[in-house]
């Protein structure tokens, strides 16, 4: 009889059952529905985030605008990365992890609607208002909680794994709370913001270093990180969706609003095939010592792929004179985020298969080109809707040189990382 729990069988009763931990090989294992479930309440917390991110640039606030997003998002990414490593060791598909998940799910909403105060307290610049976003995160994190100390009581094995997980987001979540009650400045809350973060992430890397760890599946982890990008690519939608509103309520329907739809859905179709460039699952699979970049480098990545859904936006908020930003300044807003993710993309592939491919840097060479001539073009009072058509270029030319070359080279690397691959 295997150690691991079997295969949850088809029970309309959804009886209770020992978390004991899924089977790491478990062949066929893929997103479950009520995962899914619970990424649409992600979908409002990244639309928020987006939101006002765009807004506060928009505003002029440019250093205000980052230091929230960037406080708000590690929030909501976190949140969600813990769930999707959880349930890819324990889900039990029971009536009480249904329930628990639940009340995550409603942690991530309360989260949401705190995050338009959070960014308004550091626009202000006198304290930071996190009661509500930390209210919603401490539920969610309260809710994890129990559910490791169910998987502590209920599997042996993994016992100690499971109770530093949980002490370690109690601790954090201690800290968290008491920055409620502290009304200092925003630079001394940052700090303390950035020390209770790197409590938080220091759970996974001592647990899964210095215990057993957890019997996650690497398949189903790289399949859980595509639909969560997936997810924040779908602000590249809004985005669109914004500016071309803006453009046919300047100009009518005409060859600026064509471009703006094709420079925007094109951006985000083509940053949605550069993310599968990367070949996270098998070699998680050989590799499993690799997951802390691909847990902890996907912030960024995910962080990146919404700053760019904000970014179109940003550029909507132009075409409609509600901006302050100047036209460089607004294509900026856009180039540097897909600029930060295609070089994240290019870095994690380069970790994941330990080498660092010379056609690489003649594509990252090429993307920085042409991300820099839509900057100058902007300079030089080229319209708004060509300039985006030329950001859109920047991942078109890592798809064509993937797709061209790049294959090949990808097929060699990943090769030699499987060597001796069960």
């Amino acid at each position: 009889m295997s150690e691991f729990q079997q295969t949850p069988r088809f029970t309309p009763a959804h009886r209770l059952q020992r978390m004991t931990g899924r089977d790491p090989h478990e062949d066929g294992r893929v997103a479950t529905p009520l995962e899914l479930l619970f990424d649409l309440t992600f979908v409002i917390a990244v639309g928020v985030a987006a939101s006002q991110l765009a807004h506060a640039l928009a505003a002029g606030h440019v250093h205000t605008a980052l230091l929230a997003f960037g406080a708000t998002t590690f929030g909501v990414c976190w949140a969600w990365i813990n769930f999707s490593w959880f349930a890819s060791a324990y889900d039990t598909d029971d009536w009480i992890y249904r329930l628990t998940t639940m009340l995550q799910m409603v942690g991530v909403v309360i989260l949401a609607l705190g995050i338009p105060a959070a960014f308004a307290s550091i626009e202000h610049g006198d304290h930071l208002d996190i009661r509500v976003v930390v209210a919603g995160y401490v539920v969610m994190r309260v809710a994890m909680v129990f559910q490791w100390l169910r998987a502590a009581r209920q599997d042996p094995r993994h016992r100690t794994a499971c109770l530093m997980y949980a002490g370690v987001i109690v601790v954090a979540q201690i800290g968290w709370v008491a920055a409620i009650f502290v009304h200092s400045s925003i630079s001394t809350a940052l700090l303390l913001f950035v020390a209770l973060m790197c409590v938080e992430m220091s759970g996974p890397y001592l647990v899964e270093r210095f215990t057993v760890g957890t019997p996650w599946h690497a398949h189903h982890i790289a399949e859980r990180y595509s639909l969560f990008a997936i997810i924040a690519l779908g602000e590249g939608v809004v985005g669109t969706v914004a500016s071309l509103s803006a453009v046919v309520d300047e100009q009518g329907w005409s060859v600026d609003a064509a471009l703006i739809v094709v420079a925007g859905i094109g951006l985000t179709f083509s940053m949605w095939w550069v993310y599968f460039v990367v070949p996270a699952a098998p070699v998680l699979h050989v590799r499993r010592e690799r997951s802390f970049w691909i847990g902890y480098g996907h912030i960024l990545i995910f962080a990146a792929i919404i700053a760019t859904g904000a970014g179109l936006h940003v550029a909507a908020y132009y075409i409609e004179e509600q901006s302050v930003l100047t036209s460089t300044q607004t294509v900026l807003a856009l180039a540097i985020p897909v600029a930060l993710y295609l070089a994240l993309i290019f870095a994690l592939y380069s970790y994941m298969v330990r080498t660092i491919d010379t056609f690489h840097v003649v594509l990252v060479s090429l993307v920085a080109l042409t991300l820099a001539a839509s900057v100058v073009l902007a300079s030089s009072g080229v319209d708004m809707a060509i300039c985006l058509l030329v950001v859109m270029l920047a991942p078109i030319i890592v798809v064509i040189g993937f797709e061209l070359v790049g294959h090949r080279h990808a097929e060699e690397a990943l090769r030699e990382v499987l060597v001796g691959e069960p």
